[in-house]
Formats: structure tokens, C-alpha cells, sequence
């Protein structure tokens, strides 16, 4: 078995970053039925490394990373290829972070987390505007809770068709654990009641329709 076959077995074991906005009806792609269907082997992972936007996202992250890393010398940056994390009290709770953050002034510790989007209409820009997508910005929050670290950093790509090329801007948005403790806290409770009440209990949810 492959790292990468493993690290998706793993996946299965728990809720990851990209689950979590799901569990709580934050998902554009998934509900939180089809989440529950995943989890319980009712339904097949799909299939989405092959996808064109997810090779490039996979292939941009490392010189994205290196780039952060010359752009904010004030961190130590680490990564290590599919290691999985999990919550201290609550292991089902999992998190595979783009990077782990050290502020070499201060010795906090945060997560850096890596998106690249394309932006197809204009409308998708406010979504960026100060402020994250919904689904990203709960997976923020569900590093923050697995992790217990003071912050996060998302780096974001943002790519769009500029006449006969292509416009790229780069963007970074810092979340303070201080600043969003209450979310943290709802959204671990509903993780745990959607884990434990729902996906072990074999217990279907009651559908929530996506708010995006």
C-alpha cells in the first residue's frame, strides 16, 4: 500500500478540513447525508486526483509553500507528506495541514493552509473580498480545533483569464484563535454529535441544505 493509499484509508477513520464544513451545511459540493454516506461505506469516495484542478492545486502547493516561506521569514515552516493529525481528546477529529507555522519572535505555532482557485465570473471575487469562502474558512477553524495552535494563515492563488493570459494574485488571510473561539466551539460539538451520534450509531442525519 501506497503513502497515498494509506493516508485516504486514514481519511475514512474521522472528520478531516474538508469534511467539516459538510457536518454543518457549509459545503457547496457536499450535504451532510453524503457525507454520512462516505463515512459509513455506503458510498464510494469519488475519484478527484485525476481532475485537472485538482492535479494543478496539488503541483502549486510545495513552490506556493517556498514562496510563503521567503515572503514571511519570521516563521519556520513544516510539512511532511500525508501526516495525519488528531485532536487530543477526540482522535476522529483529523487534521493533514499544508504547513505548520512557528513564529521564531513569539514561539506560537499556527497552521498554514493553500488554495488555488480560478475565478470564472466576477461575482466569485466577492467571495475573496476580505474574506474567505465559507467552506474554507470552517476548515480554518476545524485546524484550529485539532490542532490547538494560536493561528492560521490561508494563502491563496487566485487565477483568472486576463485577455490572452492568465492574472494571478496571491492573497493571505490570518485567523486568531482568540478572535473565533466560539465558532471553534460550535463546530466541535457538531463534529462530535455528527461522528458520534450519526456515523457510528449508524444514524442518517437529518438533512441540512447547503448555506453557501
Amino acid at each position: 500500500m501506497t503513502a497515498l493509499d494509506q493516508w485516504l484509508k486514514e481519511r475514512q477513520s474521522g472528520i478531516g478540513g474538508s469534511d467539516a464544513s459538510a457536518v454543518i451545511g457549509c459545503n457547496p459540493w457536499r450535504t451532510n447525508q453524503e457525507l454520512y454516506d462516505l463515512k459509513t461505506g455506503q458510498a464510494a469516495v469519488p475519484e478527484i486526483l485525476n481532475e485537472e484542478a485538482v492535479k494543478y492545486g496539488l503541483a502549486a502547493e510545495a513552490p506556493l509553500r517556498e514562496l510563503f516561506a521567503l515572503d514571511y521569514p519570521r516563521y519556520e515552516v513544516y510539512h511532511a507528506e500525508y501526516e495525519i493529525h488528531r485532536h487530543a481528546e477526540y482522535p476522529f477529529l483529523l487534521g493533514t495541514y499544508d504547513g505548520i507555522l512557528t513564529d521564531k519572535e513569539t514561539g506560537e505555532r499556527g497552521i498554514l493552509e493553500i488554495k488555488t482557485t480560478t475565478i470564472t465570473k466576477s461575482m466569485l471575487w466577492e467571495k475573496w473580498n476580505d474574506k474567505v469562502p465559507q467552506n474554507y474558512f470552517v476548515q480554518v477553524l476545524h485546524y484550529l480545533l485539532v490542532s490547538g495552535f494560536s493561528f492560521a494563515i490561508l494563502c491563496a492563488q487566485l487565477k483568472t483569464e486576463w485577455g490572452d493570459g492568465v492574472r494571478k494574485i496571491i492573497r493571505h488571510y490570518e485567523f486568531r484563535r482568540a478572535d473565533h473561539e466560539a465558532d471553534i466551539e460550535y463546530l466541535k460539538n457538531a463534529e462530535i454529535d455528527f461522528w458520534q451520534n450519526n456515523v457510528l450509531k449508524r444514524v442518517r442525519p437529518a438533512l441540512i441544505l447547503p448555506q453557501i
